[in-house]
């Protein structure tokens, strides 16, 4: 059943495409529009069928949609709103897909009509894939995605989005733009930074090694490099714009990389059980949370690298 009568997406790569997808899959919207500056994006979801027409206009393509989705980089949403909001239809919702919170509130604030909805929205799924053939219907299918509504936001406005997302298969909880940051600084952002940082270690390591990093790369490092090989604008957005939160967190970060430089320099190995024995238990809630499979290599299949 659907949940809004027409939908445009702006941005039709791994995260644009998918929810196109699965509104088509899931019958979540009766008309779909999309934009994305990219033409090669646009020629691909218009032969793929993702969407109903793009418009190579941002502020046509809003025209006339219910519900807006931001599924762009976050660097990109203070330009765009001041070009699509103005030709939002009355009692619509701009929502967006970006993984930081406060700074959306801050870029789209300022340009949305006091007869629209603002209600920015993550929703925390994804691969290290880029584009629109990247995407596939079933990547939001039990994962959560977090809305942040601003304070005096209009309640059937967020139960619309929210059984949109339930729609899509996702599970929905609402908090705090504030709160979300700081959660997604220790859960993603600090994650991929120390990923990005390892693979560029072992990038300088290669041309010593005379290419055994990459001959005997075992599964530890190989899962790094697939999440450093995630969108480098999507990211360099990401930690601008999360800067306090991810600088809180790779403090704290370095001050136990400190505590564990001590307890192996000093053998202290009853320490470094009781920190892997912790941390493997971690592992096991994530699991039994129904965050990931409970199969070799963190989940991965053979397919998901095609």
């Amino acid at each position: 059943m659907a949940v809004f009568e027409q939908v445009t997406i702006i941005g039709m790569g791994l995260i644009g495409s998918s929810i196109a997808r699965a509104i088509r899959a899931n019958k979540a919207a009766k008309r779909l529009f999309g934009y994305d500056s990219n033409e090669d994006h646009s020629t691909t979801a218009l032969r793929q069928k993702l969407v109903d027409d793009m418009d190579y206009d941002p502020a046509k393509a809003v025209k006339n949609s219910d519900l807006v989705i931001l599924a762009t980089p976050v660097g990109t949403y203070g330009d765009l709103a001041k070009i699509i909001c103005p030709e939002m239809k009355a009692g619509a919702t701009l929502t967006d897909v970006g993984s930081v919170k406060s700074s959306v509130v801050k870029a789209l604030s300022p340009h949305i009509r006091e007869d629209c909805h603002l209600i920015p929205g993550h929703p925390v799924a994804g691969t290290e894939q880029s584009g629109p053939e990247a995407g596939f219907a079933t990547l939001f299918t039990g994962r959560w995605c977090i809305l942040t509504p601003p304070e005096n936001t209009n309640p059937e406005a967020i139960r619309n989005l929210e059984n949109f997302w339930q729609a899509l298969g996702s599970k929905v909880e609402c908090m705090t733009p504030e709160h979300h940051d700081m959660v997604l600084a220790i859960t993603s952002h600090l994650p991929h930074l120390i990923a990005y940082n390892i693979v560029g270690t072992a990038r300088h390591l290669e041309e010593v090694t005379k290419s055994e990093v990459i001959k005997y790369s075992a599964g530890g490092f190989r899962d790094f490099t697939r999440i450093a090989a995630s969108n480098p604008t999507m990211w360099r957005d990401v930690f601008l714009n999360n800067k306090e939160a991810v600088l809180e967190m790779l403090g704290r970060f370095s001050e136990d990389l400190t505590a564990l430089q001590r307890s192996i320099r000093y053998d202290e190995g009853d320490k470094l059980f009781e920190l892997f024995d912790r941390t493997r238990r971690i592992r096991k809630q994530i699991i039994d949370a129904g965050q990931e499979e409970d199969v070799a290599d963190f989940g991965r299949h053979l397919d998901d690298d095609k």
